[in-house]
């Protein structure tokens, strides 16, 4: 008897392909693939992305030593005796003390302090317009606005 439920079970189900589970594991597979293909895409463009990132890293870097190498070389190329160089081979030469002349500017003092100079002129002072405007005057010429637009409507 047993042998007969075990049979009679399998011949009831039977081992039909049902359309309904066929199509919803076909359509799993699909979105499956097309999650798959988007991920993979998705992927791709992040390393591609990160690969770019990494070689404007090294060039920025590369940049960034070449310029220090540039400032160590103007340097060199601005000490005392370089330049000391540089005038002599341009037909320069060391003054001697009989040669020198100083030059005596009336009123010049070497020891004044920083002098705040005005720029504008007198006349423009007593010209500027003081701001007067308030809220209360703002609101009353808005409010006049509007009641000028509402009168030529009706014109």
């Amino acid at each position: 008897m047993a042998q007969n439920w075990l049979q009679h079970t399998l011949n009831r189900s039977g081992w039909r392909n049902q359309p309904q589970v066929t199509g919803l594991i076909i359509l799993g597979l699909f979105i499956t693939l097309v999650f798959g293909g988007v991920y993979l895409t998705q992927i791709a463009d992040y390393a591609t992305i990160n690969r770019e990132i990494s070689e404007l890293i090294e060039r920025r870097d590369r940049l960034e030593r070449q310029n220090e190498e540039m400032r160590a070389e103007i340097a060199a190329l601005q000490t005392v005796p370089r330049l000391l160089e540089r005038a002599e081979t341009l037909g320069f030469r060391l003054a001697d003390a009989d040669e020198l002349v100083h030059l005596m500017i009336e009123g010049y003092n070497p020891n004044r302090s920083n002098v705040v100079v005005n720029t504008m002129p007198q006349e423009e002072e007593r010209d500027i317009i003081q701001y007067e405007e308030t809220f209360q005057g703002w609101l009353q010429q808005q409010w006049d606005t509007l009641q000028t637009q509402f009168e030529g409507f009706g014109e």
